[in-house]
């Protein structure tokens, strides 16, 4: 039986592993789908709250808003394998 992590040193881990799947991500467009998404949303909800901010202040919010999202569905992902 081969291991998970590969035959060799450099991708035989955890972290090769890691980088193999995100280079899969990226590759199926998942990354590219998940930028327009939120871009979407976040200019939406920008119009709506009818708030004028220079460019430096929506990359800010947006980075945190971003953090925040992330970290809710990073959440939602651990509650879900927690329960199977």
């Amino acid at each position: 039986m081969q291991s998970p992590f590969g035959p060799d040193p450099e991708n035989g881990s955890y972290f090769g592993l890691r980088k193999r799947i995100f280079e899969r991500f990226k590759s199926a467009g998942v990354i590219g789908r998940i930028d327009e998404l939120v871009l979407e949303a976040y200019r939406t909800a920008l119009a709506a709250e009818k708030v004028v901010l220079a460019r430096g202040e929506k990359m800010r919010l947006l980075a945190d808003v971003l953090k925040l999202v992330l970290e809710d569905v990073s959440d939602r992902i651990n509650e879900d394998s927690s329960a199977t």
